[in-house]
């Protein structure tokens, strides 16, 4: 069985490189086992911040509101690609 690929959009425009690559290292250190990669994809939409799992949408900036802590989407990934792993901290 192939691991998940996460994938992050982020808006060139808006300057998220920066931000889409700490997400990306944080998922990276805490999924580096349960992971098959993250992907850093620059969006053609104004504005769009959103994370998904093998083409399943996760999160996203505009739906959700606004950007959410890491410790959040960590925990959205860890339920959808490894139930039973602790987050440690980020779980409280």
């Amino acid at each position: 069985m192939s691991k998940p690929i996460l994938l992050i959009r982020y808006c060139p425009k808006c300057n998220w490189l920066l931000r889409a690559a700490y997400v990306a290292q944080e998922l990276l250190s805490t999924f580096e086992l349960e992971a098959g990669g993250v992907m850093l994809k620059p969006s053609q939409i104004a504005g769009e911040f959103s994370i998904s799992i093998d083409d399943k949408p996760l999160f996203d900036r505009k739906l959700n509101g606004g950007f959410e802590e890491i410790k959040v989407i960590k925990q959205l990934i860890r339920d959808e690609i490894c139930p039973e792993k602790i987050l440690g901290h980020s779980d409280k």
